[in-house]
């Protein structure tokens, strides 16, 4: 019954230049367990092609630049060691049959100076202080209030994307996910909050969608639009978002984004069906939705209807290096620890038994 349920799965898929074998993919995870450099080791390597099985692995979110950065020992892609890790990490994947993009996440105000090699006040669209603490290494601290971009500088940081992207591509990566939710840099330009700005990245609908549609056509200009994806987290309060009229202002980013023909557009889903319907009518693409708390054969009726053509999970992932097997098999599935999701060695990273170990 589990396998006539979740059959939809199974089936292979494009999603742009990317072929994938079946339509379960691992959703991006932040572990914060790179070095302190930004670089990925051969531990990260071990952890992703343990779970190559799955349809494609949308890496943990990677830095495009220094002033990208948040969160402790997070990787970025913007140095040469730094891609020279990550090669480390693509071999390993391919070498064991899988599919891998490197998520680029340009942290924006969610950001502590104390987290950075430079030690620089964090940046945003709005010199505007978001809610809530930071951890660090000398314990939780309040974020600070960040210095807003100018105009020359948002530009910039479009070509930092652009050339991250480039360097991701240079590592080995199958392609890249622009990461535009979960409150950071590209959705703060989205938000009414965090976006103060009354310049052509400001205000209007079409000036606040404005850096997303900048950021998504330079990385397709540079890497090719079928390498690159762009995940979206419409209405997600996170990170101390907010967000006005967002049945009107996501149609009109899809609208703009899709005569890009991205390889596929990534939904992270609240809960608002009408959104969805209405966002998945504009895509053109493949559209990739993950469906957070939802089990199983709830996302595989998602495919099954036409909502989502592919389907992420995140904490069954990290804990079942082998869930595509366990899935088909209908074997019991691991529980993840949330004690160990962040930071820390082996345990609870790349020690998930699989069914043949346990």
């Amino acid at each position: 019954m589990l396998t006539t349920d979740l059959n939809p799965l199974w089936q292979p898929i494009r999603a742009g230049d990317i072929r994938l074998p079946h339509r379960l993919a691992m959703a991006p995870m932040t572990r914060s367990r790179s070095t302190a450099e930004g670089v990925p080791t051969e531990l990260n390597a071990e952890y992703y092609a343990q779970r190559a099985s799955n349809a494609l692995i949308i890496t943990e979110g990677t830095q495009p630049s220094a002033d990208g950065q948040g969160y402790l020992l997070t990787p970025g892609v913007h140095a040469e060691e730094q891609v020279a890790g990550w090669r480390k990490v693509t071999d390993a994947v391919h070498a064991a049959g899988g599919r891998i993009v490197v998520q680029l996440m340009h942290v924006g105000r969610i950001a502590h100076p104390g987290n950075t090699p430079h030690g620089r006040q964090p940046v945003a669209p709005s010199s505007v202080r978001p809610a809530g603490m930071m951890y660090t290494a000398s314990g939780p601290q309040e974020m600070p209030q960040p210095r807003a971009l100018s105009v020359h500088e948002v530009a910039a940081t479009v070509q930092d994307f652009r050339r991250a992207a480039a360097s991701a591509i240079a590592a080995g990566a199958d392609g890249v996910e622009i990461h535009s939710g979960n409150g950071y840099l590209v959705h703060q330009f989205l938000s009414s909050n965090a976006n103060q700005r009354t310049d052509r990245y400001g205000g209007s609908l079409d000036g606040r969608i404005r850096f997303a549609v900048e950021v998504a056509a330079a990385v397709a200009d540079e890497i090719g639009a079928g390498r690159t994806g762009i995940r979206l987290s419409p209405g997600n309060p996170y990170n101390d978002i907010r967000e006005n009229h967002t049945h009107e202002l996501y149609p009109a980013l899809v609208r703009a984004l899709a005569p890009l023909d991205l390889a596929y557009l990534h939904l992270i889903h609240s809960g608002d069906e009408q959104l969805l319907d209405t966002l998945r009518s504009l895509w053109p693409g493949a559209l990739v939705l993950n469906r957070g708390g939802a089990d199983l054969a709830a996302r595989a009726k998602d495919v099954a209807d036409g909502r989502a053509d592919i389907v992420t999970v995140g904490a069954l992932a990290l804990a079942n290096p082998d869930l595509v097997e366990r899935v088909r098999s209908g074997a019991p599935l691991n529980t993840p620890d949330p004690t160990f999701f962040y930071g820390g060695g082996e345990t609870g990273y790349t020690d998930y038994p699989t069914r043949h170990d346990a």
